[in-house]
């Protein structure tokens, strides 16, 4: 019964380490999406500029690229970030994308 309770509490534990503050649904064979980022919408304009970084993932092994909010506004000379989504890309576990976009000044 120990060995039970502490497998289940081990199991627990390791769960969150596969989490993220923005998980998509992921589907097996083929995912591609977009959603949003944030959710405060009360001044939300996205008719200035828009920037986008990606990262990407091959086999689950490598992964390389740097989808961070700052190097999407830096490549994009956006000062100030008014929204921001993102994009979702996955065939077979094999490739993966992750692709930042934000708007602003």
């Amino acid at each position: 019964m120990k060995r039970l309770l502490s497998c289940l509490l081990a199991l627990g534990m390791l769960t969150g380490c596969m989490t993220a503050p923005v998980v998509p649904p992921i589907g097996m064979v083929y995912t591609n999406f977009e959603a949003l980022l944030d959710i405060d919408y009360s001044q939300t304009d996205v008719s200035g500029k828009m920037g986008t970084s990606e990262s990407f993932s091959i086999l689950g092994l490598v992964a390389i690229g740097d989808a961070s909010a700052a190097a999407t506004a830096d490549n994009a000379s956006i000062d100030t970030i008014e929204h921001a989504d993102y994009e979702f890309f996955n065939v077979l576990g094999v490739y993966q994308r992750y692709r930042t976009v934000v708007y602003g000044d």
